[in-house]
Order: C-alpha cells, then structure tokens, then sequence
C-alpha cells in the first residue's frame, strides 16, 4: 500500500496548527493593544501646573478625572468653575496609577459634571503652613485631566478576553482537526489494506 493513497492528507494538520500560530500571534496582539489603549485612555490628556488655571472640555459619559504628578506626597486643593452646569469635585475612592511617557499618574478627583462643555479648573499645592507652596514647589508638582481608571477598563478586560478566547479556539480547532484527520487516515489504511 502506498501511503500517498491514505486520505486526507496530512498537510490538514499542517495547516491547523499553522491557523493556530496565527489565533495565538492576533491573540496576544490584541491583549497588548488593549493594554496600551487603555493606559492612552486613561492619562492625562490635559496637564498643567500648580497655580495655573486651565480651560478643558468635559463630557460626563467619559468619566473624567482629575490626576497629580508629584515627588513624593504633595498636599492640594482642586476648584472647578463655568461650563454649562455646577461641576463638582469629589474624592477617589482607592489608589490608582497610570504611567504614560515615563511619568507616574496619580488619580485624586473624579469630575461630577453634569452635561458636557468647557469648564475652568485650578489646582494650588499646599505648602508647610497650610499656605500655596512656592515656585519650586510648583514647577515639581503637575496636575492633568484625563479619564476614570474604571472607564477605561473595557479595554483592558477586552484585551484579556482577546488574549484567552483567540489562541484558544485556534489550539482547540488544531486539536480536533489533528484527531480528526488522524482518525479518518487509520479507517482509509484499513479498507485500502482490505481492498488490496
């Protein structure tokens, strides 16, 4: 018996774990895309200095926040003023950081703000005695607006979801394939062996 007769061939197999390779590569293409937009998503898109007032369009469905960039602990008052409706301040519950171009992020204040439009927003350092910190204090401390860690966190869990869900159905596939092919061969051997 020939075994270029035996069927299917076996270039099937082949062929399924190369698509597999292929699911695992998007898989974790995927994952790390997410991981990345997240993180974009999430940092400051607007920053500013201590002392300095900013302007920044706010839109409640994106969860704003509000973040700090400091050495160290640093005491501050944040004030939210203009826009189309009275803004509110309120504190973070827990701590969360995002780094993005080699600066550390921290989340202090989400923005309640009630529709969407462009509103003021100061934030001072506090010095020793209570009173705004000087210059130097300033110029070490950053503030900026970017967006609620929890808002974002779609992407994230989309990216882990990507990295699970992709390289599996393509590993399972190769796998049936694989008993599949294996098995059809063994029943074509033996009727072309009883033919023969």
């Amino acid at each position: 018996m020939d075994a270029k007769e035996v069927r299917p061939r076996l270039w099937w197999i082949a062929a399924a774990w190369g698509v597999a390779v292929v699911c695992v590569v998007a898989g974790v293409f995927v994952f790390v895309n997410g991981v990345a937009n997240t993180v974009t998503d999430m940092a400051p898109t607007t920053t500013f200095a201590a002392g300095e007032q900013v302007s920044v369009s706010l839109d409640p469905e994106e969860r704003p926040a509000v973040y700090i960039a400091a050495q160290g602990r640093a005491a501050f008052t944040c004030e939210i003023s203009g826009g189309p409706g009275q803004a509110r301040l309120v504190n973070t519950p827990g701590r969360q950081t995002v780094t993005d171009g080699g600066r550390t992020w921290e989340q202090i204040l989400l923005v309640n703000a009630p529709t969407a439009g462009d509103y003021q927003l100061t934030c001072a350092v506090q010095g020793e005695a209570g009173q705004d910190a000087g210059q130097d204090a300033g110029q070490e401390v950053q503030f900026g607006v970017g967006r609620d860690a929890l808002s974002v966190a779609g992407g994230l869990v989309g990216g882990v979801a990507a990295l699970l869900l992709i390289p599996g159905i393509g590993v399972l596939s190769a796998i049936i394939v694989t008993v599949v092919v294996l098995v059809r061969r063994r029943s074509h051997r033996r009727r072309l062996a009883a033919v023969g």
